[in-house]
């Protein structure tokens, strides 16, 4: 049930225009309205969204900012974008930096919600399209087969160090059950693609450069949507490598990257490494900034940049992968 939590008072911000926070947990949603100070608590589901529906089509809101938490802000951000809202889904890293930045120290649900509310009223970030339901799914096959994947690695650490008979034999029969678990999400994850025709030419395009394979295709498709739509350099930073200045007065500092997708840039960095090896113009472009004195994380990175511009024109142009020819 809903109930009023209060009003606090919020900064005075420059603007006529209604500005909303929700901080989102897995059994209700706080959130606060800006400036009219408005706080409330719904239960995180269908009934709860449409008391909040009605509570913001009194208000207007110009943006409703969630934070991006797993699969628990989805029903919001899909429910509200249906009723007509403007619905911002930010990393929480930035809210929490934001929040630093105002000497937030304290940190509960409402103060939270009451933060994101500022933060869109600051900041007016973009509104985001909620996925379409294939590519949620894929999503979530994603997540789950990172978890699967994580927990083998730890697995086979543990292995690596056990002298105990009994334990072993244990750690390799979950071994071999994360691998049973690992191939059936990569069939569920195939068929997800080529059920879909907008996801399966995707993908098509994706798999068609030397190096990407089912998991790094699949994972620009479902958690880097602008694929496509925006310029390369926009692309770079969304994955996290495009470098950053750090000047300051005289000092000019090393370009350094920050930020961006790591789920994405994992996936691209193996498919960087297997680039050098099966890719004849990426593995000559990597060669020069070797032979330039590049370090190999210097070099690395710059490939996976160079993979992630090369994916965006190719979706942008709806064509497949074409050798340069000597």
């Amino acid at each position: 049930m809903s109930r009023i939590q209060g009003k606090t008072a919020s900064p005075q911000l420059p603007t006529d225009q209604v500005y909303v926070g929700i901080d989102v947990s897995k059994s209700h949603l706080d959130v606060h309205i800006h400036p009219s100070g408005v706080a409330r608590r719904v239960a995180n589901d269908k009934a709860g969204l449409q008391m909040l529906v009605r509570l913001f089509r009194s208000y207007a809101p110009q943006t409703i900012v969630l934070e991006a938490t797993g699969q628990y802000h989805r029903l919001a951000h899909r429910h509200l974008h249906d009723a007509g809202f403007c619905v911002a889904v930010m990393n929480p890293f930035r809210t929490r930096r934001f929040a630093d930045m105002l000497g937030q120290l304290a940190k509960t649900d409402m103060i939270d919600a009451r933060t994101l509310a500022l933060f869109a009223a600051m900041v007016r970030p973009e509104a985001k399209v909620p996925p379409a339901p294939a590519q949620a799914e894929l999503a979530a096959l994603l997540v789950a087969r990172r978890q699967v994947s994580q927990q083998k690695g730890a697995l086979q650490n543990q292995l690596g160090v056990s002298d105990h008979a009994l334990v072993s034999r244990q750690i390799r029969a979950r071994i071999k059950m994360a691998d049973r678990h690992l191939v059936a999400l990569d069939a569920e994850i195939r068929q997800t693609l080529r059920t879909q025709p907008d996801l399966k030419q995707r993908y098509d395009i994706l798999t068609s450069v030397p190096g990407i394979g089912l998991v790094t295709a699949a994972t620009m498709i479902a958690e880097l949507d602008e694929l496509g739509d925006a310029k390369g350099s926009q692309i770079a930073a969304l994955v996290g490598v495009a470098p950053m200045n750090c000047d300051s007065g005289a000092l000019r500092g090393q370009r350094r990257i920050r930020g961006g997708r790591a789920s994405v840039r994992n996936t691209l960095y193996m498919a960087a490494v297997a680039a050098v090896r099966s890719n004849g113009s990426i593995a000559a472009f990597y060669e020069r900034l070797r032979a330039n004195g590049k370090p190999f994380k210097v070099a690395i990175t710059a490939v996976i940049r160079k993979l992630a511009i090369i994916a965006n024109t190719l979706i942008t142009e709806n064509r497949k992968w074409e050798a340069q020819r000597p």
